[in-house]
């Protein structure tokens, strides 16, 4: 672990991170387009049962977060929302809360993981690449009937062995 993330600690939200994770979705995320991702839909992914929100905190300021959503039943996930605080990207932060879910989903029994990002998005695009994630399809309109989206799977029966497992 980089000496950056020593002081980082990954658990699962709680409904009082609720607004902070819909603030920071507003402006790192959705900049441009509608709110989506209020409080009230934040609170609803905490509460659900085929969900998982997990935090970054740094002491007591949330520095980042995931969301992600299990159907189990097909044996996929989805990665709904996803953010790390422009103060600590490219420290390795991005990955570990990566890691994390996914591994829960590997010890669900889930052989898909899929995501959406913006198609103009670069550095998100090269960040999933590097993790294993490849490119599936563009989705025009996507994004509010704006903006493209770019769709991202990593199927995690051929890539089980190519990450390191966090011993969950």
């Amino acid at each position: 672990m980089r000496d950056g993330l020593k002081e980082i600690q990954l658990e699962s939200a709680r409904m009082a991170d609720a607004a902070r994770i819909a603030e920071m979705s507003r402006t790192q995320v959705e900049g441009g387009l509608a709110w989506r991702w209020t409080p009230g839909a934040i609170a609803a992914r905490i509460r659900g049962s085929e969900s998982e929100v997990l935090v970054a905190r740094k002491q007591d300021k949330l520095v980042g977060f995931a969301v992600m959503q299990f159907r189990f039943s097909q044996r996929e996930a989805h990665l709904l929302l996803f953010a790390v605080a422009p103060e600590e990207r490219r420290r390795g932060l991005g990955r570990k809360l990566l890691a994390w879910l996914e591994e829960i989903a590997r010890l669900g029994g889930i052989s898909l993981i899929q995501l959406e990002l913006r198609a103009t998005n670069e550095g998100a695009r090269s960040f999933y690449r590097a993790l294993g994630y490849e490119e599936a399809g563009r989705l025009r309109g996507y994004y509010q009937k704006r903006e493209d989206a770019l769709r991202m799977v990593l199927n995690l029966r051929t890539n089980a062995f190519g990450r390191p497992s966090l011993g969950l």
